[in-house]
């Protein structure tokens, strides 16, 4: 506790992804463009599948806990880079970074359980298909996605729970667009090697042993697809093959968490792929190839351009 009388730096300072003036008004224009699409397709596929009556099933209430996890992920950071593309001083609060380094742990626990649990709906669906609807009922997608945010909440305040105590009364400036936690805990005034190795088990290790559970059940399943030889195999191998895109939130992930005490130059690169281009890449990949799903959007799409056109109607 005596850490806290040490702890005089009141904000940091962001140093984004680039010092070029050009390449800032290129990223703002290219991100806040990325960003909206990002919001707005999660945000249709959330209302879509809450307000059609015929997605009231188990296997799309995870799709939509996905799609609202994603466009929180994309929001915690993704808004605050935007503005500071314009902005000399990117400077945040103390308090502002604590949270940004809380959601994404928070988020991105949620979003890792959520994905291994959608493997394991893939894998009943295609492996299993007879018991498909008893396996996957009410009562297991609703513990699925509850076990998947009690997660984030645990793994965010695993995070948090050192960091908050931490001295910080040197250098301020974090070589990033957000507030990593990586990076955080290196401008502590302190030897914070025991701190990078927890952070080693409970971020790099776990990110990387589910990755490989994925990867397994994603082989059992492309196994399975091999040994038939129906129309219906190929659909999976197909649906199979496009999921692989999760390796786009593992990959940086494990390479970030599991590596902490070393800075690269593709950190920053890596950053961007999990937290603002994997939220946009997953509706397309788990939802909209989903013809229920797309047929559902279309309904609501008509619906909403009809109710605005009658409203503007003398």
């Amino acid at each position: 506790m005596a850490w806290n009388n040490q702890s005089v730096t009141t904000e940091f300072i962001l140093q984004g992804l680039s010092s070029s003036w050009e390449l800032q008004i290129f990223y703002f224009l290219f991100f806040s463009i990325v960003y909206a699409a990002t919001v707005l397709g999660n945000l249709l596929i959330v209302l879509t599948i809450v307000s059609e009556p015929r997605l009231h099933s188990p296997m799309y209430f995870p799709l939509g806990n996905l799609s609202f996890i994603d466009m929180s992920l994309a929001s915690f950071a993704t808004p605050k880079m935007i503005t500071d593309f314009l902005s000399e001083h990117k400077a945040i609060s103390f308090e502002g970074c604590i949270t940004q380094i809380f959601f994404l742990h928070l988020l991105g626990g949620a979003e890792i359980v959520l994905l291994i649990s959608m493997s394991f709906d893939r894998y009943v669906a295609i492996c299993k298909p007879l018991r498909y609807l008893t396996i996957m009922n009410w009562r297991m997608c609703v513990g699925l996605v509850t076990l998947s945010w009690i997660v984030g909440i645990f793994h965010a305040m695993s995070q948090l729970a050192f960091t908050l105590n931490l001295p910080f009364c040197g250098p301020n400036e974090v070589d990033s667009f957000f507030c990593d936690l990586p990076l955080v805990i290196k401008l502590a005034c302190i030897d914070t090697y025991i701190l990078g190795v927890f952070m080693i088990l409970t971020s790099g290790m776990i990110a990387l042993v589910c990755f490989i559970l994925l990867v397994i059940s994603y082989t059992v399943i492309l196994v399975t697809v091999w040994q038939r030889s129906s129309s219906g195999s190929s659909k999976a191998l197909s649906t199979c093959s496009a999921h692989f895109v999760v390796t786009f939130f593992f990959g940086p992930c494990i390479f970030i968490y599991v590596w902490p005490f070393t800075n690269f130059p593709i950190d920053k690169v890596l950053s961007v792929f999990y937290t603002i281009f994997t939220p946009l890449l997953n509706p397309v990949i788990y939802t909209l190839r989903n013809k229920d799903v797309k047929d559902s959007m279309r309904k609501l799409s008509s619906h909403v351009f009809k109710s605005s056109k009658t409203d503007h109607t003398p």
